[in-house]
């Protein structure tokens, strides 16, 4: 499970003070690169996108050794980059070419509308790995026309026909992701898991025939494979070595075994076997072995995230979308916060669940804090800012999980913006000065909870089928909500100080609460056109976990609505109470999850999480008009580079910054091109 620009306080442009990027730049040292200047975080500006970079601190401490394998792991997550392409839509890969063959070739006129159009249009395409956008799953429209679009491919001699060039203009396939309420979710999702003539019901049907060899261990069904129906029979094509993607896959595979060559300790090494098995087989009791074997190698400098993972891009939760994280550990921070997993117990314990939801041995719980050195598919260039993993219950519960917070990431984001916005939208004076003092302390600790605590809490009443087979639409968001609500619930808690992680607990406190609802209600319906629902997974969480103690709270005036110079401001009055609320709500959620009840987190999604009140949202869209800043932002990566002698062996491996996001695209197109245009 990640934290994306989502919970993610930063990724957000909202969330918290760390998504509104509410610093002025700072001049830091580039030590990558061995001289002194003042780094330069952004790198432009288009649509609804701000690019930026981020520096890998401490690169000059690693051995060469450590240097290397970080090197072959960030070469393995590249060399599957075109996965993602081909899971989000089965005609990205097919577009996304020939709209790069224009780019590179056409010598006519760049000064032209069109032509700004066209090229905003395809950094577009780049930040979302496809047509669809990378966070409403709305296709993007283009601001040029077809005939331009014809005109430029007969002048560059580029081939785009048929279904592919239809429907960059047309009404087909027009949601990535369809979680919309009693219709064919599958069906009216683009996203390329499943063939387009496969349903809902062939989705049930066929994995309800399913079973693991030991019910107590489930195996992910579905996590690596699409699915098609071939003469109204349906069957899986398996991501492997000779199976579907098996060309970028044996490129993976090639240089997970140099890591291996070069693993720091014998249980990272079989980590790294058994993953590497797994690519070749697709075999998925290797898959938890894998897992298993993955979460308890804790020690050494580096780590990392590998295979296809997350199912947020499956409208039923089954599918996991390809994604790599390559994870250096910032060992004076992961101390300063290990107090949490180590107190983990703790928390379960005094946790407001019923007692029969709360896990006797909390087990295995460990949490870094980590500087990214490179990111793929799901996870670039729109980033994650924390990740808890793995996802499978019965692991969890078992062994354990890890949790990192990506921390040069935070940083970045934390660098790069302004506080005008912010400023917009705070109900009061007080609130602001709060939120500009703990805001980022806030974020912070929201981030660890949601990870190390939340996600780790709780368990499953006996016999209850797993969360995707029983929540099935509702999964994603019942459990970000989930993590979100332990969250929140520890932030207004002595604990914490007691624990050593801040200084005035309620004032954080506060400032988080402040922050989550001010995000739910208002600020992040800017990222919503007038009249939509609100679809996405975090987003949704975020609004009926506001939404829902908002309207619980109404007798009791514990958040207030404000309407001042015709501008709508929600003010906490009583933040003991709101907590309160907060504890109720994770007793529910919990419950819905512990007992599988389907029926209830539907009601609750779709009473408080799905629909907008129109007057604020149309309110809100017209005081946020005055922002130059763009409400998403994501990142381009370092480069690295491998030196090596004349016996071509790897000498060092030096850090480099890419100047422009198109460089870097058009860098990746060209040096991990593994896959044909159609899978």
């Amino acid at each position: 499970m990640k934290l994306k620009s989502i919970l993610s306080l930063v990724l957000i442009v909202t969330l918290f003070l760390s998504c509104g990027k509410d610093k002025s730049k700072e001049n830091t040292e580039n030590k990558a690169v061995n001289e002194r200047v003042a780094f330069d975080y952004n790198v432009e500006q288009f649509a609804d996108i701000k690019i930026l970079r981020y520096q890998i601190p401490g690169w000059e401490n690693l051995t060469l050794k450590e240097k290397t394998l970080v090197y072959y792991l960030t070469q393995a997550g590249l060399a599957g980059r075109d996965i993602m392409w081909d899971q989000n839509y089965r005609h990205n890969l097919t577009i996304r070419k020939a709209l790069e063959h224009i780019y590179k070739s056409y010598k006519g006129d760049k000064t032209s509308t069109d032509w700004d159009a066209f090229e905003t249009y395809l950094k577009r395409v780049w930040f979302s790995n496809g047509i669809h956008h990378h966070y409403s799953n709305d296709k993007l429209k283009p601001e040029f026309s077809s005939d331009y679009l014809k005109q430029l491919l007969a002048d560059t001699h580029t081939s785009l026909e048929g279904e592919a060039f239809d429907v960059i203009f047309n009404d087909a396939d027009t949601k990535k992701v369809n979680q919309a309420k009693g219709v064919d979710n599958v069906g009216l999702s683009a996203v390329n898991f499943y063939a387009p003539n496969v349903t809902n019901d062939d989705v049930r049907s066929f994995y309800a025939k399913k079973q693991s060899p030991d019910p107590e261990k489930p195996l992910s069904f579905g996590l690596n494979s699409q699915l098609v129906k071939e003469n109204g029979v349906v069957k899986e094509r398996v991501y492997k070595s000779g199976g579907l993607y098996g060309s970028a896959i044996d490129e993976i595979v090639k240089w997970l075994e140099l890591a291996k060559s070069v693993a720091e300790n014998d249980d990272q090494g079989h980590a790294l076997g058994l993953l590497i098995d797994y690519y070749k087989t697709g075999d998925l009791q290797t898959w938890d072995d894998y897992n298993v074997a993955w979460t308890a190698a804790t020690k050494g400098n580096i780590d990392y995230i590998n295979s296809f993972i997350e199912v947020y891009n499956d409208p039923l939760g089954y599918r996991g979308s390809y994604e790599n994280i390559v994870q250096i550990n910032d060992f004076d921070m992961s101390q300063k916060m290990k107090v949490l997993s180590d107190n983990a117990q703790w928390f379960e314990d005094h946790a407001p669940l019923m007692e029969a939801h709360k896990k006797d041995s909390v087990v295995g719980v460990t949490y870094k804090v980590v500087t990214v050195a490179g990111e793929a598919g799901d996870a670039s260039p729109s980033t994650p800012i924390g990740v808890n993993l793995p996802n499978a219950n019965w692991i969890r519960k078992e062994v354990g999980s890890k949790s990192v917070s990506l921390g040069n990431i935070i940083h970045a984001y934390n660098n790069a913006g302004g506080s005008e916005r912010l400023k917009e939208f705070v109900h009061d004076e007080e609130e602001l000065q709060l939120v500009e003092k703990y805001g980022q302390l806030a974020d912070k600790l929201h981030t660890a909870l949601h990870e190390v605590i939340g996600h780790a809490s709780g368990q499953l009443n006996p016999g209850v089928g797993e969360t995707k087979e029983t929540l099935k639409n509702y999964a994603s968001t019942l459990e970000e909500g989930r993590a979100d609500l332990v969250g929140l619930y520890y932030l207004y808690d002595a604990k914490l100080q007691e624990l050593g992680l801040v200084d005035d607990w309620k004032s954080v406190g506060k400032t988080a609460y402040d922050d989550y609802i001010r995000n739910g209600l208002v600020m992040q319906l800017i990222r919503l056109n007038l009249g939509d629902d609100v679809e996405e997974a975090h987003m949704r969480n975020r609004q009926w976990v506001s939404a829902w103690v908002f309207e619980k709270g109404k007798t009791d005036h514990v958040i207030e609505k404000v309407v001042r110079d015709g501008k709508t401001y929600f003010n906490i009055n009583d933040y003991e109470k709101l907590r309160s609320l907060f504890g109720q709500l994770l007793r529910e959620t919990q419950r819905i999850k512990s007992e599988g009840d389907y029926e209830a987190v539907e009601t609750l999604v779709e009473t408080y999480g799905v629909k907008v009140d129109q007057a604020i949202h149309a309110e809100v869209l017209e005081r946020n008009k005055q922002f130059l800043s763009a409400p998403y932002s994501g990142f381009v990566n370092p480069v690295l580079v491998a030196h090596k002698n004349e016996a071509g062996e790897i000498i060092e491996v030096k850090v480099t910054q890419p100047e422009t996001f198109a460089g870097q695209m058009l860098d990746y197109s060209k040096n991990y091109n593994f896959l044909p245009e159609v899978n």
